[in-house]
């Protein structure tokens, strides 16, 4: 693997400072959400989120897709949505007495599949063929997937009734898992500050006949060219150890971090894990303008990547304890290169 040269470190950085700086103008504060994005973009991986209503989440997603000039569609889950309505279908046309395909709206760059656990397990299923193949399947034809392409589904942690839960092996294969809170107070008063002063507007607001203000782009072009570049950022034999011995412990917690704790984890993380550090800690290490991985990135990640993959006991969630403590005293007893 060649290293990465100078000029190229210079142009993914210019290409990642343009794309925070269009997010950002429109996404007040959610730091960790931005991050993550981010690395979901540079990597090729899905994101999973989960929040209250109303922390931006589609705002967010539609920022980025807007930044990189992708196409963005949404789809809101319900129990009756069928897999035809997300990958599409065949419609048969009376005037040629033949059959057209009619192409779903996961057909994007980026798709929002807002609170996927509202959907039946069919559906999801449909679904975790595009996240893991990069294509869809109707009428029998295969159909490839636009590149890039980055999945951003939803769940709502408050509303349970009338929801499936997601399988493991679909957790499994989202990248990260990010946790929205509600912004700080400072943040709240800047976007009730933008919205007055018309930075933008509630798409209720909107004037149609004016144009829209949109801020500065890159192309998928280079998008591809931060996919490609990131794959190149060095990562030290030391920090693959780091990586591997820490999903190790989640699998022999007892051996580690003391009965009590390893005695609320059901399973522990699979290899994905560890794939998933090494993708994401790439990306990390690129967005701080570096060609190699250093221990705190893959320690900075530790929360989202691990979070959806550590399966606690009932016993543990009736102790309210949550996955983070548990990962928290994993990497407490991991010595860092």
């Amino acid at each position: 693997m060649t290293r990465i040269t100078a000029d190229e470190l210079a142009r993914a950085k210019s290409i990642l400072e343009t794309i925070t700086e269009s997010y950002e103008h429109t996404v007040v504060g959610q730091a960790g959400l931005r991050q993550s994005l981010m690395i979901a973009l540079m990597t090729g991986g899905h994101i999973l989120l989960e929040s209250v209503p109303g922390l931006a989440k589609t705002t967010a997603a539609k920022a980025l897709a807007d930044s990189v000039s992708a196409s963005f569609k949404r789809i809101q889950c319900t129990p009756d949505l069928l897999p035809s309505d997300i990958i599409g279908s065949q419609v048969f046309d009376y005037a040629t007495s033949s059959f057209s395909t009619q192409l779903g709206p996961v057909h994007a760059n980026f798709v929002l599949l807002d609170e996927i656990n509202r959907s039946s397990a069919k559906t999801q299923s449909a679904m975790l063929e595009a996240m893991q193949e990069r294509q869809t399947t109707i009428g029998g034809e295969v159909f490839a997937l636009p590149h890039p392409f980055l999945v951003l589904a939803t769940q709502n942690p408050i509303e349970q009734e009338g929801t499936y839960h997601l399988p493991e092996a679909q957790l499994d294969r989202f990248l990260l898992k990010e946790v929205l809170d509600y912004p700080a107070f400072a943040e709240e008063i800047e976007i009730l500050g933008r919205l007055e002063s018309g930075v933008y507007d509630l798409p209720d607001d909107r004037d149609p006949s004016q144009p829209v203000d949109v801020a500065p782009s890159v192309t998928i072009d280079d998008v591809l060219f931060l996919q490609a570049i990131t794959k190149r950022v060095f990562l030290d034999d030391s920090i693959t150890n780091y990586i591997v011995s820490a999903v190790y412990v989640t699998r022999h917690a007892g051996q580690y971090i003391g009965e009590e704790l390893a005695g609320c984890i059901e399973y522990g993380a699979s290899p994905r894990a560890s794939i998933a550090f090494s993708r994401a800690a790439r990306a990390r290490a690129l967005l701080s303008g570096r060609d190699h991985v250093l221990p705190e990135d893959v320690k900075a990640l530790r929360h989202v990547v691990l979070r959806h993959r550590i399966i606690l006991n009932f016993e543990a969630i009736a102790d309210n304890i949550v996955p983070e403590t548990v990962i928290d005293a994993v990497f407490d007893a991991v010595q860092a290169p």
